[in-house]
């Protein structure tokens, strides 16, 4: 079972009230002679959006793995709610794994199941006793939930577009009213419309649910729109966590490559023009936002 951070076991419906729920020292994965993290330390404050970032290879979606107990660790601690994940027992196991929920990359539905019998799968699992008829009131209510329409509860993954697949997963991810929700790349493949509605929708579910959310992601305009904080891995380990505009002061080489970039800057004027368009009925705001788009008019025509 989850703990709190006297030691205390947590009641079946009892919230995780400790100041992080994930904790990860020393943290240590390898694959053979590949060695992908060394002295991996982060720690996940509740409540908040932490952002995951990083090149190509350096172990975002292995970290994830490896807090969420599909990963064995070489060396180090992961915990959860107070409990170590490696090696805990299978009934400890149930009591923490039911408290999170998992979008994978694409969504990772099944495909002859329809998207409520998705839906229910995490429930069957954990709450086997339930009656049939709440089950699927549940599927349907997730379904709705993740801002689908609730004819799509009988919809098939291969009758769905990419961005409904997302959000049937996360409709999956969110089944079991979890305290914690991990993101792998939930925005990738989505175009700039879709990927702006999928980040308002997880920051909606953050603030009314009261979640905690482990986001992984190359996008930078969800970095700048509603991280809480960034974690960026490299050089095998966690390098920095804070808020975007303090990483962007920092002298890491890969750091001010990625956030004082062509593309970081791009987000950061994208940024910089929906707050001003918030203030359009004040001359001052209104002429700056008629100034950018002419000058980014002129660069698209260019």
């Amino acid at each position: 079972m989850a703990q709190d951070e006297t030691g205390r076991e947590l009641g079946h419906h009892e919230r995780y009230r400790g100041e992080h729920p994930i904790i990860v020292e020393g943290l240590k994965t390898a694959f053979g002679p590949q060695v992908v993290h060394q002295d991996l330390d982060l720690k996940v404050r509740r409540g908040e959006i932490l952002g995951v970032v990083g090149g190509s290879g350096t172990g975002k979606s292995v970290l994830m793995r490896a807090i969420i107990g599909l990963q064995t660790p070489t060396e180090g601690e992961v915990s959860v709610f107070g409990r170590s994940i490696a090696g805990s027992d299978p009934q400890q196991e149930i009591g923490i794994r039911n408290r999170w929920g998992v979008l994978f990359q694409g969504g990772a539905l099944f495909s002859t199941l329809t998207v409520g019998e998705n839906v229910e799968v995490p429930l069957k699992q954990f709450y086997p006793d339930i009656e049939p008829e709440l089950r699927h009131e549940i599927a349907r209510y997730k379904v709705v939930l993740s801002g689908l329409p609730e004819e799509a509860v009988s919809k098939y993954p291969s009758e769905l577009s990419g961005g409904m697949k997302k959000r049937a997963g996360l409709a999956r991810a969110l089944a079991l009213d979890p305290e914690l929700l991990f993101l792998d790349e939930p925005t990738a493949g989505l175009d700039p419309i879709g990927a702006a509605a999928f980040d308002r929708l997880t920051l909606e579910l953050k603030e009314t649910l009261g979640l905690t959310v482990f986001l992984i992601t190359h996008d930078l305009d969800t970095l700048h729109e509603i991280c809480d904080r960034v974690a960026v891995i490299a050089d095998k380990k966690v390098i920095a966590v804070d808020t975007v505009p303090n990483l962007m002061e920092l002298d890491h080489p890969w750091i001010q490559e990625y956030f004082n970039g062509p593309r970081g800057r791009a987000a950061l004027t994208a940024q910089a023009l929906d707050e001003l368009r918030k203030h359009m009925d004040e001359p001052v705001a209104a002429h700056a936002v008629k100034a950018l788009d002419k000058a980014n008019s002129k660069k698209d025509k260019a």
